[in-house]
């Protein structure tokens, strides 16, 4: 019963704090509002958030983490250089659709995040049943080298981080 009323109650007392001091009072008024707030957001919103993801593997997260970190330095880099240059080079920019074997909500919500932090990829789309992503790729000579590519860096370790 408890849990139900305060399904997270670290929420709910930050939710209580943020009321208060938006409103700049501490009133009796303004308490009972800030806990009926507090209290009643995370509990009618409780049934919305998705199930708890299942994390497997660990070292595969941290060395996911250290890819997607090395990819975020290089792309940059090679971006700002390819601007600098701008030599007249001709850039390959196109949507690439990636098939996709994923199906986790949690993996295919972190994989579009990494998409987006990488420069030179944009997120577009995913597909009703989540079989393929659309990619924004400022610049990929041959797409199914990508295809590829991306799936080895990105897709197999959110598989192996929670599918696995």
């Amino acid at each position: 019963m408890i849990r139900r009323l305060l399904p997270w109650p670290l929420l709910s007392l930050a939710l209580i704090v943020m009321w208060l001091v938006l409103n700049g009072s501490f009133s009796l008024g303004q308490w009972l509002l800030g806990v009926l707030f507090g209290v009643g957001a995370p509990a009618l919103l409780a049934p919305l958030r998705p199930a708890r993801p299942r994390v497997r593997h660990p070292l595969t997260i941290a060395r996911l983490i250290l890819i997607v970190g090395h990819d975020v330095v290089q792309s940059t880099f090679e971006v700002f250089m390819a601007l600098l240059r701008d030599r007249g080079d001709v850039i390959h920019s196109r949507f690439v659709v990636i098939p996709l074997e994923l199906r986790d909500p949690t993996a295919l919500a972190s994989l579009t995040m990494i998409t987006t932090v990488v420069p030179g990829t944009v997120w577009c789309e995913i597909a009703r049943d989540s079989h393929a992503m659309m990619l924004h790729v400022w610049d990929v000579p041959n797409e199914a080298e990508f295809v590829a590519f991306f799936k080895r860096r990105y897709e197999e370790p959110l598989m192996r981080i929670f599918e696995s």
